[in-house]
């Protein structure tokens, strides 16, 4: 009787470990280089459920992120590289990374703080995008990990980075949480008035890295209003409704069914690249956006203190790049949920503002919740 026990509490155990032993971490080692004369580190981070993500300190960018589906099966829903080197070879496709100090786009690369233009680093035609060329995803931040599930990242951009004034110190904090939450929080100080705009670009698809389009995937967004752009993509100043347009993701509605309809913000946008204005509940956390595949099962839940979310739709993807499997990165295989303040808010008084002076604490939080359905 013992031995018929003991054979059945092994084979519960077996079986229990099995969804967990299809994750395949990245080995660290392939993330042991410098940097502009600072240390490159990979960090493993892991929940009680067996949700493991990996994190590197250059540009803070989230590497994989292992989620269950509804069969207990793990697949990596995050875009990425397996080396130190692609990262620093290819910066300019934002995978996992941290986005600051301004995510999004400033028009015409400068504004007027006071009295004060000032000009920031060119990178997208006339414009500044998420930061400028060398923004804080090509930045070595100091880490610490706490704990199993936690990492806490530091940077000081000094005055005059990339055109932006003040000494900005930041902190942000990657949390793993045993309800199955990637939780990103966001804190930072001047000692002069500066914009600021922190985001994290984390490409997704809920079915797995490289496992075909996003189309397929349930969106809700949680907003009547959305902030359309001009050619360039800088947001006109317009908060625009989003009753009778594609832009309507009040109810759950598949990507792929408007994608392509003939919408002028489409054609700008090659697709889905914009600003939504958030049905905000109060100073605390809001539920921005709710993703789902349908055949995993898998869903995120996005929450946020931000007034906006960029949902972008992976329309540059060209097929240029290999992700961390060996399989190609397609047009529209993945997806990005971007919590911010709006783009081109230091050049839009109407937008809710980005200012942030000496003496004032920055806070923005993000959450992606996973559950399955």
């Amino acid at each position: 009787m013992k031995f018929v026990n003991l054979f059945v509490i092994a084979m519960i155990l077996v079986s229990c470990s099995q969804p967990t032993s299809q994750i395949k971490l990245i080995d660290e080692t392939t993330f042991s280089t410098s940097f502009n004369g600072k240390e490159v580190k990979l960090y493993t981070l892991k929940n009680k459920n067996g949700m493991i993500t990996q994190i590197t300190n250059l540009g803070g960018r989230i590497v994989n992120l292992w989620v269950p589906d509804k069969n207990g099966n793990f697949a990596d829903v995050s875009l990425g590289y397996k080396t130190a080197d692609e990262y620093l070879n290819n910066p300019e496709t934002f995978y996992g990374a941290l986005i600051g100090r301004y995510g999004n786009r400033i028009a015409n690369s400068q504004f007027v703080i006071e009295k004060d233009t000032f000009q920031l680093s060119v990178n997208d035609g006339e414009n500044t995008l998420h930061g400028g060329p060398a923004g804080f995803f090509d930045r070595v931040w100091e880490a610490v990990q706490v704990g199993d599930n936690k990492l806490e990242l530091n940077y000081t951009s000094v005055d005059g980075e990339e055109g932006y004034p003040g000494n900005l110190d930041v902190k942000v904090f990657y949390e793993l949480t045993d309800n199955n939450e990637l939780k990103i929080e966001y804190f930072a100080s001047t000692d002069k008035p500066t914009h600021v705009n922190l985001t994290n670009h984390t490409y997704f698809n809920l079915a797995g890295e490289a496992s075909g389009t996003i189309n397929d995937h349930l969106l809700t967004i949680n907003a009547d209003a959305y902030t359309p752009v001009d050619g360039g993509l800088i947001p006109t100043g317009e908060i625009a409704t989003v009753e009778g347009t594609p832009f309507d993701f009040r109810e759950a509605t598949t990507i792929g069914a408007r994608v392509n309809a003939d919408d002028e913000q489409l054609k700008r946008g090659g697709g889905y690249d914009h600003n939504w204005v958030l049905n905000a509940s109060g100073n605390g956390l809001t539920l921005a956006a709710t993703l789902k595949e349908p055949v995993s099962g898998r869903v995120m839940d996005v929450y946020t203190n931000e007034p906006g979310i960029q949902f972008y739709g992976g329309n540059f993807m060209d097929g240029k790049y290999m992700g961390k499997y060996g399989k190609t990165l397609k047009y529209r295989e993945a997806l990005c949920l971007e919590t911010q303040h709006f783009p081109d808010t230091p050049n839009k008084p109407n937008f809710p503002s980005t200012l942030l002076n000496p003496g004032e604490a920055y806070y923005s939080v993000c959450v992606y919740a996973f559950r399955t359905e």
